[in-house]
């Protein structure tokens, strides 16, 4: 989501380049075949597909968005130098690129507001048609596509230099730029990740009056020597993996997006400052990744057979009794 400003950007380090097409060509590749791979397995799983199941099947969707409309263009901007297309395209590429950072942050809001409500209020029933008919992935995409359109109007094909023309956005000066940037780094960043950590202080301050509640009393479907089972909170260890990929991921590229705003001596041109707002991308990469360790699933049908959830209503309504019995063994240990 490079904001481009008023002033025409200088001749290129063209070994920086190299550099970014590089890096743009390893990132694109990697998230097309992870993200797709893990697209054909959770669709061919659809008519066993947990709620888990579902925000994952959607955030694979976000990712792909993020890998063919931000950094495939972003890719070939950086091959061609200069945007190549009318100005229809160039304000659909500008659009798509922030609808899909608006997806891929809202999929895991979502995504962990759900276990939220799975450890807060599991008394709330999840049924299949719950999770067939997702009205909080609903929510995700509809705020996504209306959150990128004022990229339809923020950018154009324009005249940079003489006879040299570039998908470009005009700014008012001095305040239109560090508007733009602030309002995207709040509604992409800061309020995604507010909403993220209250929902995972909520989960521990619950779990603790849990415990406390219970006292010594054993927790119910106990299983195992250490008194948990391990499937049942592998989906709340992996959408905290996820959400702390995705900080680690984007709060670089939201830095340096801020400072060059906010700086008007920031050293933009640098490869510290490229690479950063560069690597953001990786987090499409992670994902998949992420996903696939903690499920222990691979694209192939036998590992499908032997790691395949069979009741995910099941699971959802034994999960706090499953972190009950975890944090009371820390306490006791301690």
């Amino acid at each position: 989501m490079s904001a481009n400003g008023s002033q025409p950007a200088d001749p290129r380090d063209e070994r920086l380049a190299k550099v970014e097409i590089s890096l743009l060509g390893c990132i694109f590749s990697s998230a097309a075949v992870l993200n797709g791979a893990l697209l054909l397995l959770l669709w061919r799983q659809r008519k066993s597909a947990s709620r888990m199941r579902v925000f994952v099947f959607h955030l694979c969707l976000a990712d792909l968005v993020v890998t063919f409309f931000q950094v495939w263009p972003q890719l070939m901007w950086d091959v061609t130098d200069r945007f190549v297309g009318p100005d229809a395209v160039c304000r659909l590429v500008k659009y798509l690129q922030v609808v899909g950072m608006f997806s891929s942050t809202y999929m895991i809001v979502v995504m962990t507001v759900d276990r939220y409500r799975a450890v807060c209020h599991p008394m709330v029933r999840f049924t299949r048609i719950h999770a067939r008919v997702n009205l909080p992935v609903r929510a995700a995409w509809g705020a996504s596509l209306v959150g990128g359109l004022p990229q339809v109007f923020i950018f154009s094909l324009a005249e940079v230099a003489p006879g040299v023309f570039d998908c470009w956005a005009e700014f008012v000066q001095p305040w239109g730029l560090r508007t733009y940037v602030t309002w995207t780094t709040l509604v992409i960043f800061v309020v995604p990740v507010v909403t993220l950590v209250f929902c995972q202080v909520c989960i521990c301050r619950a779990i603790r009056k849990n415990v406390l509640r219970k006292g010594a009393a054993p927790p119910p479907r106990a299983s195992g020597a250490a008194g948990m089972s391990k499937a049942r909170v592998k989906t709340l260890k992996m959408t905290v993996v996820i959400v702390g990929a995705y900080i680690v991921c984007w709060s670089p590229f939201f830095t340096v997006q801020l400072w060059s705003a906010w700086d008007d001596h920031a050293p933009t041109e640098t490869a510290t400052f490229t690479i950063l707002m560069l690597l953001a991308s990786l987090n499409s990469c992670a994902n998949p990744i992420i996903y696939l360790l903690f499920s222990g699933q691979l694209p192939t049908p036998v590992c499908r057979r032997r790691f395949d959830i069979k009741d995910s209503v099941h699971e959802e309504a034994t999960l706090v009794s499953t972190f009950h019995t975890t944090f009371k063994n820390l306490s006791v240990s301690k």
